[in-house]
């Protein structure tokens, strides 16, 4: 089997930081996950990551999708995740983000390549203006959720998962999972692939107190860094690359998901 996954930084893993600095995520452990499940059969997988954080919808479905149908030999399964970033931005249109999704699941039949959605995990309770970009991802959920069923499309509804609303499967900037996190993100991908029981609830690390002193210094080091990119029209992804542009071999005991 031949594993690629799509998206920003919630494939790409941000917030699940291994010791030399690098980021895994529950792509990478969904990589492994399948690994071991297959090599019971004695079939081998390989797995590319062509997700970039800050990227917008758009370009994760032409960029990011080209690249991944024209890897050689063909993907047999694509994950795919986003709108994320654009629902950040004033003045989105998620119909458009749907149209979007719908597209590349268009592609994907069209090449004979399992597609499977992925909706994103709810930070929204943590967030600042979270209650009006809470009704956004519900929407686009919902709307990912007619997709699915009107193409036969396995959906995986993160954003749906109460668990994971907790603060403490997040990182501090309350926006990006933490390894706790992402490790559940693979246990209901997994599950939903038939491949795992569904994970049960778990009381995570206890979240930081917060205070007034917390929340100033929250703004002071993510949201204001994150404004000041908005207004110079950069993004954290400049300049990135994919971390797994190519096939990668994995081992089955390879980042084996666990909690």
């Amino acid at each position: 089997m031949r594993y690629v996954a799509i998206g920003d930084s919630f494939t790409e893993g941000v917030g699940d930081v291994l010791p030399d600095g690098g980021m895994r995520g529950w792509a990478d452990l969904v990589a492994a996950g399948l690994s071991a499940a297959l090599a019971e059969r004695g079939e081998p997988l390989e797995y590319a990551n062509l997700a970039i954080r800050g990227r917008l919808l758009r370009p994760i479905v032409t960029d990011q999708l080209d690249a991944a149908l024209a890897l050689d030999p063909s993907p047999d399964l694509l994950t795919l995740n986003g709108g994320g970033n654009d629902m950040l931005r004033p003045g989105v249109h998620l119909d458009g983000l749907l149209e979007l999704t719908e597209h590349a699941i268009h592609r994907c039949v069209a090449a004979g390549v399992r597609i499977v959605l992925l909706s994103g995990a709810d930070p929204t309770a943590q967030l600042p203006l979270g209650r009006f970009v809470h009704r956004r991802a519900a929407h686009l959920t919902a709307g990912l959720a007619d997709l699915c069923v009107k193409h036969s499309v396995t959906l995986v509804n993160v954003f749906g998962d109460q668990e994971i609303r907790d603060p403490g499967y997040w990182t501090s900037d309350r926006l990006h999972l933490n390894s706790r996190g992402h490790q559940r993100v693979a246990h209901l991908v997994l599950h939903t692939l038939g491949f795992g029981p569904l994970p049960e609830a778990a009381t995570p690390a206890a979240a930081s107190t917060r205070g007034f002193l917390t929340d100033a210094r929250y703004y002071r080091e993510h949201v204001l860094p994150w404004i000041n990119r908005r207004l110079h029209g950069t993004s954290s992804g400049d300049n990135r690359i994919a971390k797994h542009p190519a096939w990668k071999p994995i081992a089955p005991a390879e980042s084996t998901p666990t909690g």
